[in-house]
């Protein structure tokens, strides 16, 4: 008996200490965040994160911490939809949020109107990346739909990258044919023809143009396209910035019934206003994007990024509600372009 309880006794001991390292402790955040996210801002959010956790812990003697999902902004929006707890969400675009608001009533229908700027705390563009010495020529958008040109962009059904992408082939067309849909159509198509692979989201296309060696030229955020630099070598790859472009606007919302629900309606919302104040915009321009206080950052910052002719959605399409209906929605103009392309390849 005495050898039994030995025994025991010295397994126990094994456990406890295995348990000791197998499990180490960890500090408990006083709370915690979710933010859903879209593909491109891995980078971004990594620097605003702890920012704003050390800013929160000033204020409030709290620790917090900050944690991030990223993807298409189309599948994440499906994906909070479907019930991931997101705290807030950071998505490409305002139509993203639409379809949380409507289907799911965890965000105010007025969402665009809590925040500065239609709750927009920078923005981006639609430019090109190119192989270094920019072979296949390509200056504007019209070079896309040249015979050979290989073109990789991310599919507008799960990426709102790829909608801002393609809105902005779009607006080039419109202002090309003076208005004339259906020649716009044509060239849109064009462009497609030229892409045969769509990948989900916008970092997928990155990775299938710069690192597997896919096509001539990639259609993206202006952000993701430095980044392509920084982490794929300039010596490989160049920018292209079109004279005219489409001003990608990716809003934020603190997604309220969620927020409720963990007890951080407070630190959510303090993390979307922290957005807009000039530490969180200065690392907004310092990784590529084009901030809503641009008196907040760096001038070499700003200075990189070019002067570009913007046009926008609401002006150019009537807002992103009509533009989804339009092009984005089963059996629209996207779908139909895509069954026309489908039978030539």
């Amino acid at each position: 008996m005495g050898w039994v309880q030995s025994k025991t006794s010295k397994l126990a001991r094994a456990l406890a200490l295995f348990l000791s390292v197998a499990i180490p402790s960890v500090a408990v955040a006083d709370q915690t965040l979710l933010n859903v996210s879209y593909d491109p801002t891995r980078e971004l959010y990594k620097a605003i994160n702890p920012a704003f956790a050390a800013e929160w812990k000033a204020k409030t003697g709290e620790s917090v911490v900050v944690q991030a999902s990223h993807g298409g902004s189309g599948a994440q929006a499906r994906g909070v939809i479907d019930g991931l707890k997101a705290d807030v969400v950071t998505l490409a675009l305002a139509a993203d949020i639409d379809a949380i608001s409507a289907k799911t009533g965890k965000i105010p229908a007025d969402w665009q109107k809590l925040l500065p700027n239609n709750s927009t705390p920078y923005a981006s563009t639609i430019v090109f990346v190119v192989r270094k010495g920019n072979p296949k020529g390509i200056k504007d958008f019209e070079d896309l739909a040249k015979p050979g040109v290989g073109v990789v962009t991310p599919n507008p059904k799960t990426s709102g990258g790829a909608r801002w992408n393609y809105l902005a082939l779009w607006g080039y067309g419109l202002k090309k044919f003076n208005g004339d849909e259906a020649k716009t159509k044509d060239f849109v198509q064009a462009v497609y023809k030229n892409a045969p692979v769509l990948d989900t989201g916008a970092r997928g296309a990155t990775i299938s143009f710069a690192q597997r060696g896919l096509g001539d030229v990639l259609i993206g955020w202006e952000n993701e396209a430095y980044l392509v630099l920084q982490e794929f070598g300039a010596d490989q790859f160049e920018i292209v910035s079109p004279p005219r472009s489409i001003l990608a606007e990716p809003p934020v919302a603190v997604v309220e019934a969620n927020a409720k629900a963990h007890g951080a309606e407070k630190a959510a919302h303090a993390y979307l206003d922290f957005l807009y104040t000039k530490p969180a915009q200065a690392i907004i321009a310092k990784n590529f994007y084009r901030p809503a206080h641009p008196e907040f950052a760096a001038k070499e910052d700003l200075a990189r990024l070019p002067k570009i002719e913007f046009f926008t959605v609401d002006k150019t399409f009537g807002g992103w509600a009509k533009a989804q209906k339009t092009h984005f929605a089963d059996g629209g103009v996207f779908d139909d372009i895509q069954k026309q392309i489908a039978p030539q390849r």
